[in-house]
């Protein structure tokens, strides 16, 4: 097998979905995707766990993936979130996206349902055989209940259109073992922001990033620096965006994120339920304040 499509290396943005009066509002949706091209983000990364995924009906994906494919205009790839806890439904987000125009489809492993190893590798199995774009893993095991095995990831190497990871387990040292063994398989991308600096500096390829979303050009340059041996520049980078960082998840995510952006004017107010507003809007309005972003 030769060596795997790269879809993206750097920053990619977990961008949030925009509502307003109940609707996906698709003046703000692009006007977010403009800042984070123009911020030098690598990717854009629609409908996943920030974009607020499970609350999206299917006749809404039908309109979002075809309005950011438009917006991007080929500036950098689209990587779709298709995943579900039924195999059936998974397959059909994933081909539909993949005509739709995504570049590549983010797949979360099964929630709810904590399925064996087996389960878990059938079900990407049959994910990435029905795909024709390259399928990114998305192991999340705080949100989902069930963490992708090693064995399992071993197994799942192997398939020619399975070309990278979303590891958000949270352990620097799982993530260490998983490039270790597979950096030659699939590229590795970190999905916590705070572990972004270290999982790069063992080798993966970027992060899918939340903090992206309010401060794009930094994330980018953290890793651009890194790539290019600027380790203490980078160091830096992550130090600065630390205490943002952790505004952003003192409360489940996307609710500080969104509510960060509402506070900066970029989009309203308005989740969707279960998810509902910040009970922390003075404490971001605070620290937004202090990196001149209020």
């Amino acid at each position: 097998m030769g060596r795997k499509k790269r879809v993206f290396s750097g920053s990619a943005c977990a961008l949030v979905t925009p509502f307003k009066n109940g609707k996906i509002d698709y003046v703000a949706l692009g006007e977010m995707i403009d800042l984070q091209i123009n911020n030098g983000t690598d990717a854009i990364v629609l409908l996943g766990t920030t974009g607020e995924a499970s609350t999206i009906f299917e006749s809404e994906r039908s309109e979002i993936i075809p309005f950011a494919k438009e917006k991007i205009k080929g500036r950098v790839p689209l990587i779709v979130g298709t995943g579900s806890n039924c195999t059936e439904v998974a397959v059909r987000y994933t081909r539909s996206a993949s005509a739709m125009g995504a570049d590549a489809c983010l797949v979360v492993t099964p929630y709810y349902n904590k399925a064996t190893p087996s389960g878990l590798f059938e079900h990407f199995k049959q994910i990435a055989k029905a795909s024709t774009v390259p399928i990114i893993l998305y192991n999340v095991p705080s949100r989902t209940g069930v963490n992708i095995p090693m064995s399992v990831y071993d197994s799942l190497a192997r398939i020619d259109n399975i070309v990278g990871v979303k590891e958000a387990s949270g352990k620097i040292s799982y993530i260490s073992e998983l490039i270790s063994r597979h950096s030659a398989d699939f590229d590795i991308y970190s999905g916590c922001d705070e572990l972004t600096l270290p999982s790069l500096a063992l080798g993966a390829q970027g992060v899918i990033s939340v903090v992206a979303n309010i401060t794009p050009s930094y994330v980018h340059q953290l890793c651009m620096e890194l790539f290019h041996g600027n380790i203490e520049k980078s160091r830096q980078i992550q130090e600065y965006l630390n205490p943002l960082i952790g505004e952003l998840f003192a409360e489940v995510n996307p609710i500080p994120v969104k509510t960060a952006l509402y506070l900066m004017s970029m989009c309203k107010n308005e989740f969707r339920l279960p998810m509902c507003k910040s009970t922390r809007e003075s404490e971001l309005k605070s620290i937004l304040s202090s990196y001149g972003l209020v």
